[in-house]
This record gives structure tokens, sequence and C-alpha cells, in this order.
């Protein structure tokens, strides 16, 4: 699911009668105003003046505000796990493909900065549905497919320090600040994505690797 737009204008009120509201438009208009707003910020009304509609036939699409959340991170997050899945596949070497989930992570998240914020950036938020049960289930996958490339280096016995489940959180947290700083501190006057990118993981992987 791409829920990241740039064009922050507000749509003009639908005309009675045109019906079919995506549900696109609607996770996008309020990605935009979780990210700007935060949660508390963030109201049925506000989303439903963003994409033109009334709060009611908003309800019709989505039970409350805390279901849109969910379904953008889970949109997000299904996009992560294919891209993790298809390279946890390739027949080649295991730190090239450790380096390459952790290279596609990040520019998948500088990307599509708004989805990141609201999955990596901000406190989950707990309760029971079939949404958040399955946004907390592909989280874990996503995890899951990248913490396995990291055990084959591992078993492989190339990891200089640690076990595999450190190395991977260390490698992880490492990469996320990388993208949480970027996106999150616009003003500061940083490298271009592409170098800090190819350094920061030159760096871990030579550290944490043996040759």
């Amino acid at each position: 699911m791409e829920a990241v737009l740039t064009k922050s204008a507000k749509s003009a009120r639908k005309a009675k009668g045109d019906g079919h509201l995506r549900r696109l438009e609607i996770l996008e208009a309020a990605e935009r105003i979780f990210v700007a707003d935060g949660y508390g910020g963030a109201t049925i009304r506000k989303i439903a003046d963003e994409v033109g509609v009334s709060s009611t036939a908003l309800y019709m699409h989505f039970r409350d505000k805390d279901e849109i959340l969910h379904e953008i991170c889970l949109g997000w997050l299904q996009a992560l796990l294919q891209q993790n899945s298809e390279i946890a596949a390739r027949p080649t070497d295991a730190v090239t493909r450790v380096r390459m989930v952790l290279e596609a992570y990040m520019r998948m998240g500088l990307e599509h900065p708004n989805a990141y914020r609201l999955v990596y950036c901000t406190t989950p938020r707990g309760g029971e549905s079939p949404i958040r049960d399955a946004t907390t289930e592909v989280a874990e996958q996503c995890y899951a497919r990248y913490l396995g490339v990291v055990r084959e280096v591992a078993a492989e016995g190339r990891l200089r320090v640690g076990d595999a489940d450190s190395a991977a959180q260390a490698l992880w947290v490492a990469c996320h600040g990388l993208v949480a700083l970027v996106i999150t501190r616009p003003g500061v006057d940083w490298a271009p994505p592409d170098q800090l990118i190819s350094e920061l993981l030159e760096g871990l992987l030579h550290g944490l690797v043996a040759d």
C-alpha cells in the first residue's frame, strides 16, 4: 500500500451521489494528520474534512481512528514483509543478504517517511481487533525474515562478537536511528542518503562480521 502523499490541500466536499469513497484516499489523508497532529490531535472530523466527506460517510469505511491507524501500519508492514521475504530467499551470501535487507529497509523508510514514523516512531497502541492482530503478526514476520538471515551468518561462525539475536538487534537499532533522525530532523544538512546508508552499513558490518 502506498499511503504517502506530499500534497496537503484539502479535497473539495464530494457531491452527494459521488458514492464510492476509496479507502486509500482516507488512509492517505489520515496519515498526514496523524503525523502532523499526533494521535490525540487527529479526529475523525479532521480526516473527513481533509478527504472532503462527512464524518458519517467516513464511518462507513472505518469504525474509529484507531482502526485507521492500524490499517496504515499494516499496509506499510506488508510491503516491508514482501521485500524482506524476497531478499531473504535469494541464493547468495548471507552477509550480502543482511546488508540488502537493511539497505532496503532504510530506503523504504526514507522514501515513505510518514508511514515509517507511524510504524516505528510512535508508541504502539494496545487493544484487540483483527487489524491490530494482523499488524502485530506482520511486524513479527518482517523481523523473523531478517533475523533468519542474521542467524545464517552466526551459524557460519562469522560474528566477531555477540550472538545472532543481539547482533540483529544492534544492526536494526543503528539503521532505525539513521532513518528516524533524517526524517524527524529535516533542518540538518545531512549527507546524501546513498552516502549515509553505504557508510553506516560498511562500518557496522565490517566491525561485526568476520571476512
